[in-house]
């Protein structure tokens, strides 16, 4: 179980592929205008990642070590493909949005480091759930980037989910700002790399300060063994 829990703890916070990790900036930057594209774009990558990591955990004693990464990159351009041909045919409207980003996960660092780091030296079950938290972290951070900057930029949240994840998704619309004109620079790649710099920013104090929190605790613990053992 606390193996589990590093798992949890080191994909959605710790080792992040974005906040952690600074991976797959150019479609995190290009998809996240609003956060319904950051949530499409990071569903689709988390479907690969936890079937791409089971894949590679399945066949690790059969790959060997010579060709792993040609395989590795095999694996995941056929996960891919299935996930580019099953968004088009039932998602199409969101696949139009994201266009030539999603065939562009096979180049995502993530995907192939996590299968070599971790789903090439484990078994299935771990294997898949590393990707199940990669990947929770990964759409974790698109949609927060892509809701400060439609917020910002628009005045909306989840602008457009029913159109693009089905009607389902239609609660997620939110109109914050009406009558807003808009802030077309967060709308654009600069504001990306400004709202994204922002967010690193707030997230380094965050760790900072709950490292502080966690080592006065110790130091407090540590005085008073010595005070007893005087």
């Amino acid at each position: 179980m606390a193996g589990y829990r590093t798992i949890i703890r080191d994909g959605v916070w710790d080792n992040n592929v974005v906040f952690g990790q600074l991976l797959a900036l150019c479609p995190l930057l290009a998809v996240t205008g609003t956060a319904t594209n950051g949530l499409g774009m990071g569903l689709a990558t988390t479907v690969v990642l936890v079937a791409s990591g089971l894949s590679v955990s399945i066949f690790r004693n059969v790959i060997t070590h010579e060709v792993r990464i040609p395989a590795f990159v095999l694996i995941i351009a056929t996960l891919v493909t299935l996930v580019d041909l099953a968004m088009n045919a039932w998602l199409h409207e969101l696949y139009k949005v994201l266009g030539l980003f999603i065939p562009l996960i096979v180049t995502n660092c993530a995907i192939l480091g996590r299968a070599e780091a971790f789903a090439s030296r484990h078994g299935p079950a771990p294997a898949a759930f590393d990707g199940l938290m990669m990947g929770i972290g990964f759409t974790m951070a698109l949609v927060i980037l892509g809701a400060v900057r439609e917020v910002i930029g628009s005045g909306t949240l989840f602008a457009n989910a029913s159109l693009l994840l089905g009607q389902g998704f239609s609660f997620l619309e939110i109109t914050l700002i009406p009558d807003y004109r808009g802030f077309l620079l967060f709308i654009l790649p600069p504001g990306g790399f400004l709202a994204l710099g922002f967010i690193l920013a707030g997230k380094r104090l965050l760790d900072a300060r709950l490292g502080k929190g966690a080592a006065e605790p110790a130091e407090s613990a540590g005085q008073g063994q010595q005070v007893a053992e005087a």
